[in-house]
Parts: structure tokens; C-alpha cells; sequence
């Protein structure tokens, strides 16, 4: 009978998180008009996660977001979004370290599971996987991967640090494909997550960013 009942409350608790599971990609919105993730005054529709005092890490000032790059974290969108085109304006102060994390789930912690388009200056554009996540380019190998990452297609497509620049990310069902300056990077396809929050990294670099918004794909 213990074993019985066991097996019933392990039953139970899966199911649970099966149905929790769903119910994140239920809700996950897809944008029907443009969707502004940044109103130009302060964070609301963000969660930070950096550290004990992560206000002191992401804060909206004169207009812009501004990241100091310390402690390692990530400034996340409360809710979750699919099949989106996200875009990105943001520069360096000098070049560093950060990344958009999209299809983002789960527990927050340094680092969730998501899908990562790096974004180190000149480095825009590799994809890193975390957490679990998963996709058809870097499960097959080849010359371009090193342990999580897939290298972009070719050379760096940004403008030198302290100059502004564009970086689209496009999420059409299982598909990601990161933009430069209008300039494909890479290509993700048969994605494990199609669906989830969106992330950006405190990782060493300071950046700020002046617009940062979602649109619909284009039929």
C-alpha cells in the first residue's frame, strides 16, 4: 500500500508539472501589434535577477537602460512571448560582455534554461544553449561548435563601442534567427523551446540600451 501510495503522489506531482508546463506555453503571448518592453522611464514589465541588490545592476535613466555589468544576472520580461520579432538597440560603452536570452523557462538563477544570442561585442550573433535547451545546427556539430556554442555564420557585423546598434531577433515557431545591423548571423531551426521569457544579461559588459520592443512576425 506505501508503495501504492507513493507511486500515486509521484504521479500526481508530475502531472503537476506537466500541467505547469503547459499552462507557461498557454499563456505565452504572441504580439498581434507592437509591444514596447521599454516605456523610456523605468522597469515596469521587467524582473531583475542580480544578486541582493539589483537595482544597482539595471536601472532606466535619461531615457535608456543602463547595465553596469556586475554581479552576473539578467533583467527578464515578466511575461512570455512567442513568435515575435524582437528588436534590440543597444551599444557597448566599451567593449564587454552580455546576451539576449529568449524561450527562457523555469527557475530563475545565473544562468535559466534558454536559448542565448550572444551578444559580446563582436561576438553578436553565436548561439549558446543552456540549461537543456536544444536545436538541429548545434546537435549536429561540425566546425562551428565548441561545447554550447555555435559560432556565427561569418565576420562581426556591429559598429565599434560607444555607437549604436540594431540586433533583431526573430522567433517563428521552432526557428530563431538573430539580425546585426540587418545582417543574418546565424540560424536555428527545430528549436526543443518555442516559446518563453525574454532575458537580458548583466555579464561583465556595461551597455545601455534606448528601445527595446516586440512586433509581430510578418505573414
Amino acid at each position: 500500500m506505501r508503495h501504492v501510495a507513493w507511486v500515486a503522489v509521484l504521479g500526481l506531482a508530475c502531472g503537476l508539472g506537466a500541467m505547469a508546463w503547459a499552462a507557461d506555453a498557454e499563456e505565452a503571448i504572441e504580439p498581434k501589434e507592437r509591444i514596447e518592453l521599454f516605456n523610456g522611464k523605468d522597469l515596469t514589465g521587467w524582473v531583475l535577477i542580480a544578486g541582493n541588490e539589483p537595482e544597482k545592476t539595471f536601472a532606466a535613466e535619461d531615457g535608456v537602460v543602463k547595465c553596469s555589468g556586475r554581479p552576473a544576472g539578467y533583467m527578464r520580461t515578466e511575461k512570455a512571448y512567442k513568435n515575435y520579432r524582437l528588436v534590440l538597440e543597444w551599444r557597448f560603452l566599451k567593449p564587454g560582455n552580455s546576451g539576449v536570452l529568449v524561450h527562457m523557462s523555469g527557475k530563475d538563477g545565473v544562468w535559466p534554461r534558454s536559448l542565448e544570442c550572444q551578444g559580446a561585442f563582436q561576438n553578436q550573433g553565436d548561439f549558446w544553449v543552456i540549461g537543456g535547451f536544444e536545436f538541429k545546427e548545434h546537435k549536429a556539430g561540425g566546425e562551428r561548435v565548441t561545447g554550447r556554442r555555435l559560432a556565427k555564420l561569418g565576420p562581426h557585423n556591429e559598429k565599434p563601442a560607444g555607437e549604436w546598434n540594431v540586433y533583431e531577433i526573430v522567433c517563428d515557431g521552432d526557428t530563431v534567427l538573430p539580425y546585426v545591423n540587418g545582417k543574418l548571423m546565424n540560424e536555428a531551426h527545430e528549436c526543443s523551446d518555442t516559446s518563453g521569457r525574454i532575458c537580458l544579461q548583466s555579464e561583465g559588459g556595461q551597455w545601455e540600451a534606448r528601445r527595446i520592443y516586440l512586433e509581430p512576425l510578418k505573414k
